[in-house]
């Protein structure tokens, strides 16, 4: 089984000593937890419901910060820096790591310019280069052929899987280096998931991406590496084939068969 210092060889994200406490709690939520996450690669984290796992992901581009009184401890290292200074620019970040949440999201405006958002908020206004963008975006994302006659229609008119497939679109379009996805398939149909599925494999070419689900069959289909928690802690992180078939700890072991959860 792959240990810490072997996905440590290359890393895109490394948390160390990470604590993190919502503001109305008493106690941390996630409790001086390290781990790497490896680059160009899916890590899928899994658990029971509130052992941390969205709490953790929602931490790696500071959606918590949307609201006042939260507190971080301890460092998330990207590009060598801890991004949990108070001086990170939030705006930047969040175009680097991008975000996927479990209902899709889409704007109430065109699917073009759904996609054209985040480069134009990033000054890009060459109306030849956004279509450009915009069209490898959508085709990237694969969904290009169902849209390409009606980007000037409102997104909200599309379906949830198409919709999703959107709001991928809108994130990659920025050309981010890490994907992060809550729960991205749990509010659609079985083929739309499949598509979903499908297409997350394919983006790991092009970017890091940490998945929060709790489908463990997704888990074991989607990714490469796996961190199991449970009540705010890391209990086990290493290659999917081997926890899913040989887990270390007996935790582990006990969630993955269904003993609890």
């Amino acid at each position: 089984m792959a240990t810490i210092a072997e996905i440590l060889e290359e890393k895109t994200l490394e948390v160390k000593d990470f604590e993190f406490t919502y503001a109305s709690a008493e106690q941390a939520s996630i409790k001086k937890l390290t781990m790497p996450i490896a680059k160009h690669s899916i890590t899928a984290l899994i658990g029971p419901s509130g052992c941390g796992k969205t709490t953790l992901l929602r931490s790696f581009n500071r959606m918590h910060d949307l609201y006042p009184g939260n507190k971080y401890d301890g460092e998330i290292l990207f590009k060598g820096r801890n991004i949990l200074q108070e001086k990170e620019d939030l705006i930047n970040l969040r175009i680097q790591i991008g975000m996927i949440f479990q209902k899709p999201t889409a704007f109430p405006m065109s699917i073009f310019d759904n996609v054209a958002y985040g480069m134009r908020l990033q000054g890009m206004k060459n109306k030849s280069e956004l279509s450009d963008r915009v069209e490898k975006a959508l085709k990237d994302a694969a969904i290009w052929k169902e849209v390409k006659d009606r980007l000037k229609h409102d997104a909200n008119g599309l379906s949830g899987g198409q919709q999703q497939r959107l709001c991928i679109a809108r994130a990659i379009a920025v050309e981010p280096e890490v994907l992060l996805f809550d729960e991205p398939t749990s509010a659609l149909d079985p083929i739309s998931t499949s598509g979903i599925e499908e297409l997350i494999v394919e983006l790991k070419e092009r970017v890091s991406i940490i998945i929060v689900t709790h489908n463990m069959q997704q888990a074991a289909r989607v990714s490469d590496y796996t961190g199991f928690m449970y009540l705010g802690e890391l209990i086990e992180l290493g290659k999917t084939e081997d926890m899913f078939v040989t887990p270390r700890e007996k935790l582990t072991e006990e969630y993955i068969t269904g003993k609890f959860g």
